[in-house]
């Protein structure tokens, strides 16, 4: 599986990805900058990602804990989400998504 990655200078990376792991691990593991302060607890909005308009609707619906920590971004759009909060399945291969400011280390 593979996820596309648009990282801050606009670059996008293709990287291998496992079902069952969290995007923002995946883009961590590859060395990509991410901040992801509180290592997917959902607690701090430092792995903000911007999704594709053609994967948005795919991915699961956000929880609660996510919507709030959505609500503090000052840089959210309509297609934000926590990339600790999106799971890698078979379904999500090819996912793309795009590093938001707020995720810059």
């Amino acid at each position: 599986m593979k996820i596309s990655v648009t990282d801050h200078a606009g670059t996008e990376h293709e990287l291998e990805a496992l079902p069952g792991w969290r995007v923002m691990e995946i883009i961590r593991d590859w060395d990509l900058p991410i901040k992801a302060e509180c290592g997917g607890a959902c607690a701090c909005a430092t792995c903000h990602v911007y999704v594709d308009a053609a994967w948005f609707g795919r991915l699961p619906g956000e929880s609660e804990e996510e919507i709030d920590q959505l609500e503090i971004l000052a840089d959210r759009m309509p297609n934000s989400r926590l990339a600790c909060q999106v799971l890698m399945s078979e379904e999500l291969d090819g996912l793309k998504v795009t590093l938001a400011p707020g995720s810059r280390p």
